[in-house]
């Protein structure tokens, strides 16, 4: 459960990522069906920095729009969640995009991309000021998305590590692997993403991740193979201090069994899995998962209680439309102590 902010010192959380637009179709149509499409603005790092920005902590965004009317656009959504963009450049060049089919019952959600060629992916960072952007952050939180747009992405993330490290900024990182956007570039990502994540403290990642990326075989089932798991990362990664997952079981398109994992060096907690029915939106849940964890790490928490925590949120995003979680201390917190019906 959330502590109060009882006067605390307010944290500070950066991100570096893409803003893209979601163009969803209507009524759970199919894309070929749609005649209009529903517009929200999104971004894994984004929609991490909105979760936490509900959750009262200071919320920076580094990135990059474009110099027209769909940057516009975006930039009015996040600053409706309170993100600060006093470190978003803009620059010609077009929105990135990507089209919703949502799911209904037996059929699955499908997610088609339209983001080659974005502002983002294609501005010059050479210049940009990593290190003030990052000055005095608590975390500094960084996607697999974000190198996997593009060889200039990728060197913009490498010197937006380096400047973290000068100033002592701990990196947080979400595998969110997408081999759809590393195929367009790089066919074997494997080597750039151990650059990436032995810089990191916090790993958002499971089982699969680790398996991918250090090219093993991990043996033994559940709990057994998932702590295995994180023994290998710590092992091969010495700043890595927590590896966070989840474990979702799909029943339908609308309902979801969903449970949560902290592994430190030490120890581990992992939840019961609960059930999720009714979904609304299952997009920006991990995200959202993000955003709990790191919110009670920034708290002070056990390990049980990021699990609990991050979960929650996550649970929480399912019955939102969009990509970004606004739920407050308050919702988070009667969630957590059990409560389900009408906050007054």
């Amino acid at each position: 459960m959330s502590k109060a902010n009882g006067g605390s010192r307010r944290r500070r959380v950066a991100a570096f990522g893409e803003v893209i637009l979601r163009l969803a179709s209507p009524d759970r149509r199919t894309i070929v069906q749609a005649q209009s499409f529903g517009v929200e603005v999104g971004g894994a790092e984004a929609n991490v920095l909105a979760g936490l920005s509900a959750l009262d902590h200071d919320v920076v965004l580094i990135s990059a729009l474009p110099s027209n009317s769909l940057g516009d656009l975006a930039a009015a959504g996040l600053r409706a969640r309170n993100i600060d963009l006093s470190h978003v450049a803009r620059a010609e060049g077009r929105m990135g995009l990507y089209f919703l089919e949502p799911g209904q019952g037996w059929r699955p959600s499908r997610i088609t991309y339209d983001r080659a060629g974005s502002a983002f992916a294609e501005l010059d960072w050479h210049n940009f000021d990593f290190k003030s952007a990052v000055q005095g952050a608590d975390i500094l939180h960084i996607s697999g998305i974000t190198p996997a747009l593009g060889r200039k992405s990728f060197d913009a993330v490498g010197a937006l590590l380096d400047a973290a490290d000068a100033v002592g900024v701990p990196i947080s990182f979400d595998c969110n692997y997408r081999q759809k956007l590393w195929s367009t570039w790089n066919e074997n990502p494997r080597a750039l993403l151990e650059q990436i994540i032995s810089k990191a403290e916090i790993l958002f990642g499971n089982h699969r991740d680790i398996a991918m990326l250090l090219e093993i075989e991990i043996a033994g089932e559940g709990v057994e193979r998932r702590r295995a798991a994180a023994e290998v990362a710590f092992d091969h990664f010495p700043r890595l201090q927590i590896l966070a997952s989840t474990g979702r079981e799909v029943v339908a398109a609308d309902h979801n069994h969903l449970a949560a994992r902290i592994d430190t060096r030490t120890r581990c907690a992992q939840t019961e899995p609960i059930d999720i029915a009714g979904i609304v939106d299952r997009i920006g849940t991990g995200d959202a998962f993000a955003a709990g964890v790191l919110h009670s790490h920034l708290e002070g928490d056990s390990s049980e209680t990021m699990a609990s925590t991050g979960l929650a949120l996550a649970a929480l995003k399912h019955s939102l439309p969009g990509d970004m979680s606004t739920f407050d201390r308050q919702q988070l917190d009667h969630f957590c102590s059990g409560g389900r019906d009408i906050l007054r």
